[in-house]
């Protein structure tokens, strides 16, 4: 008990100390409003820093796969569709699990350093994923994914916002290739465990206008052993126009291997 007060008095006493410049805390589960600490001796700012964090540690991450503001009728439209059919009514009128399951998405997974060094709260609270590292709705990435383990298929509705911009009015092919490379390695994670991309082969058919809703169509082409195929292909929203095919390979790895550095 009295070190798990030693250790919270000091993460305390790191919340006021980095109030002192103004600096804030971005971690998604952690929260505590640190705005509120400033000026006033330490103790005072520790007596008010304990009244918050009950409310702080109890705010959940946002689930950046849930619709906003941002989202234009194409988006919603695809979005209404998959997800009508993750929970569906039987004639009694009983409630049923549905084909597809829609995934959560957060913005930070990171919790430990290679070499198996476990990192610091703050630098933790700094690692976000690079699909969701922009706070801006409708700015860059707009995505969710869903999945269908009976045909072995997974969907992504995707938005492309004004900062992914490659050629003039269009999305950046890395940005292409970031959210091919996103649907595929989710796609194959939820078929074999957790994978490392090892190949990804992408033709690229047209281009996709900033601020217009695809739809990314993945599914697997087959296992062997610690590999995954899986092809991808990327559509307009009605899936008359292909803008890009891909074939993607995944290894299966040992997660404890990964941290470690191996």
């Amino acid at each position: 008990m009295a070190r798990r007060l030693g250790r919270l008095f000091k993460d305390v006493q790191r919340l006021v100390s980095l109030s002192s410049v103004n600096t804030p805390l971005s971690h998604p589960v952690i929260q505590a409003p640190v705005h509120r600490f400033t000026g006033g001796s330490v103790r005072t700012n520790f007596i008010r820093a304990i009244k918050e964090l009950p409310s702080a540690l109890s705010s959940k991450p946002r689930d950046f796969s849930l619709p906003n503001s941002s989202w234009g009728p194409e988006m919603m439209r695809l979005y209404e569709h998959y997800n009508s059919q993750c929970e569906m009514e039987t004639e009694g009128g009983e409630k049923q699990k549905g084909p597809w399951k829609r995934l959560p998405s957060y913005n930070r997974i990171l919790k430990f350093a290679t070499g198996g060094v476990y990192l610091s709260k703050i630098i933790q609270s700094k690692a976000r994923l690079f699909t969701r590292n922009i706070r801006d709705p409708g700015a860059a990435f707009e995505y969710v994914l869903f999945v269908n383990s009976e045909e072995q298929k997974c969907v992504c509705i995707f938005q492309a916002g004004h900062l992914l911009e490659g050629p003039p009015g269009h999305v950046h092919g890395g940005a292409i290739a970031t959210m091919i490379d996103t649907v595929t390695g989710t796609h194959a994670t939820v078929l074999s465990g957790p994978v490392m991309t090892a190949n990804l082969n992408i033709n690229y058919r047209s281009p996709i206008p900033l601020g217009s809703t695809v739809l990314l169509e993945s599914s697997l082409d087959k296992k062997e052993g610690r590999k995954t195929f899986i092809s991808c292909k990327v559509t307009n929203a009605d899936g008359s126009k292909v803008h890009s095919e891909t074939t993607a390979l995944f290894l299966s790895i040992n997660v404890s291997h990964l941290l470690l550095g191996g």
